[in-house]
């Protein structure tokens, strides 16, 4: 594998953990429990469809096939999509949402303070962007978290059930494999051992202030990086993917 196929892959992956994410913040509009968090949830989605277009946009640029951020997005079979297996977790109700997206934020958010020192400074000036918009994502599904988890009684049982639905999938956002190594070693990418730790303290600290207790590790979900995915992420694509495909010829 070549440096400029491992940094194609390398984009195609925060891309895409971008785009579902961002495409499951999407089906919340106008379905929020409140106005305000209508609002608040639609704008994370938006966020992060614009932190996917970055970086679809450059896979394409360096790949030199005249590929566009559209033709990453509609015209890709689901076993060539390399997002995280969180990431195309269903919504669920509003303690599933705000579960999922506390820890993808935390990964986030430590993620991209590392990432923003890449020596590709296409990749180092989208991470520090996307910094600025994932510290306030944590911060929103962290105060819900607590607001939830040291409420009502139902409310902490719901949230803590979430919580444990969901933790099987977040080892998947540590996987590495030859991409990781091969631009480890340019110092282009970050060596995700290294923002474990501090993903676990983060997690830590909000479940404590919840009053909720962390699952353990038994069996945990891999596979993302090799386009290995659950059933529900085929059906967001049949949605999401549908018109692009019905009228390929179409312009917006």
């Amino acid at each position: 594998m070549t440096k400029n196929d491992a940094l194609v892959k390398y984009c195609l992956r925060i891309g895409d953990t971008s785009l579902i994410w961002g495409q499951r913040m999407a089906e919340w509009c106008s379905k929020g429990p409140v106005l305000e968090e209508d609002i608040a949830l639609s704008n994370i989605g938006l966020d992060l469809l614009g932190q996917s277009r970055t970086m679809l946009t450059y896979a394409g640029e360096i790949e030199g096939k005249g590929r566009t951020e559209n033709d990453f997005a509609f015209k890709r079979l689901e076993r060539e999509f390399l997002n995280s297996l969180l990431s195309e977790r269903p919504n669920g109700h509003f303690g599933d949402t705000v579960a999922r997206n506390l820890f993808l934020s935390a990964f986030s958010l430590h993620f991209y303070k590392a990432l923003k020192d890449s020596t590709d400074t296409t990749i180092s000036a989208f991470a520090a962007k996307s910094l600025k918009e994932v510290t306030y994502h944590l911060r929103h599904s962290g105060e819900w978290m607590i607001r939830l988890g040291d409420g009502t009684e139902e409310s902490h049982h719901k949230i803590q059930q979430s919580v444990n639905d969901l933790w099987e999938y977040t080892q998947d956002l540590f996987a590495m494999n030859e991409v990781d190594e091969i631009l480890i070693s340019e110092k282009i990418a970050i060596d995700l051992n290294t923002i474990k730790p501090l993903w676990n303290d983060t997690i830590n600290e909000v479940l404590e202030r919840a009053t909720l207790t962390r699952p353990e590790d038994s069996f945990m979900q891999k596979g993302s990086l090799n386009g290995m995915h659950s059933e529900v992420l085929g059906h967001l694509l049949t949605e999401m993917q549908f018109l692009p495909r019905a009228y390929p010829d179409a312009k917006w």
